[in-house]
């Protein structure tokens, strides 16, 4: 078996959504602290050609709090977020498909973080007609006494997994042999470039998926899903 761990968040770019279909099961790493400014509760769209920083409240928001803790505000920041994606993305060819989609995710009455972020994962994944398996850690494990690798090691020791997948990002943070003593190959995923119309002079890359979804078609986003190499 194939697993991937990673922290959630919200409305990631495209190598997040390539790193879960990579994998039979996907792990959202929910029962560690919180980071601020972080991508967990923020993301980036266009808005007249440039990137833009968006973010939803996070009531009582704390590093030493865990993210599966962490509850979204009560503010009424639901409106002005949609009317932002709105009037941001009104020329994209398809904003008819993809505002419903945004406005059912939003409209979400689960105040857990984790959760609704889960949410949101799985019906974006439901939206482009593509089946993945994700869980949250919180739920599964009982890994709170371990850190960094050891914990991921010990939930895909818990999975039986052959494999475990991590962003190239994280090259530094793990170490092959250790993952071989365990009799499990490490592997980093490496995005190609990926590049779309987005009706601007420039392209702006790794924006959240929003921004793919509102300029592509399923089945080219389902495309972009494969576009990288395991290292």
């Amino acid at each position: 078996m194939k697993i991937a761990i990673m922290q959630p968040y919200l409305f990631p770019y495209i190598g997040y959504f390539q790193l879960i279909n990579s994998v039979d099961k996907f792990i959202i790493l929910d029962d560690v602290n919180y980071i601020n400014k972080g991508w967990i509760n923020r993301n980036r769209i266009l808005i007249n050609g440039k990137e833009h920083l968006f973010s939803i409240p996070i009531k009582n928001v704390s590093q030493n709090k865990l993210i599966c803790d962490c509850e979204l505000s009560d503010d009424l920041w639901q409106k002005k977020f949609l009317k932002t994606i709105e009037l941001s993305y009104k020329k994209a060819p398809f904003i008819n498909d993809v505002l419903p989609l945004i406005s059912n995710i939003v409209a979400s009455e689960e105040k857990n973080l984790s959760a609704f972020i889960l949410n949101h994962l799985k019906k974006i994944f439901e939206f482009i007609n593509a089946e993945v398996c994700i869980i949250p850690s919180s739920a599964v494990y009982q890994t709170s006494g371990l850190k960094a690798q050891e914990k991921i090691i010990a939930i895909c020791k818990e999975e039986h997994a052959t494999d475990y997948v991590n962003p190239i990002g994280g090259v530094e943070l793990y170490d092959k042999n250790r993952f071989l003593e365990e009799k499990m190959n490490l592997h980093f995923l490496k995005s190609a470039n990926i590049n779309y119309n987005q009706n601007s002079e420039f392209f702006v890359p790794w924006l959240s998926i929003i921004d793919v979804i509102m300029f592509n078609p399923k089945e080219k986003i389902r495309e972009m899903l494969g576009n990288y190499e395991l290292l």
